[in-house]
């Protein structure tokens, strides 16, 4: 399976996946670690992590999948929402807890 495929499979088969440098629990980067705590902020508790740096072919990978050249990448319902900024924006604004309470 191409790489594609497998970030395809992960998003679609997982309400909430976040692509991070790191885990939830040992965020390697700061937009990571901000991404965990919005989400937890936002009561989700259990979300499909991905840690890129343990996988060099993800980490380019997801880049070319959402046309997005950071990471952290939240995707919810199989949609790409945006990196660490926007979920920021969207946490502040309300839109992203309602995006998240219709994803459970």
């Amino acid at each position: 399976m191409d790489i594609q495929a497998v970030i395809r499979e992960q998003v679609s088969s997982h309400p909430v996946v976040l692509y991070m440098k790191g885990t939830p629990q040992f965020p390697q980067c700061g937009f990571s670690a901000t991404a965990t705590q919005i989400l937890k902020a936002c009561g989700v508790t259990d979300f499909f992590s991905v840690n890129v740096l343990e996988n060099p072919e993800i980490r380019e990978g997801v880049k070319q999948f959402a046309n997005w050249p950071t990471i952290p990448q939240l995707y919810v319902q199989g949609q790409f929402v945006g990196g660490a900024d926007i979920m920021r924006e969207l946490y502040q604004s309300g839109e992203l807890q309602k995006l998240l309470n219709a994803a459970a």
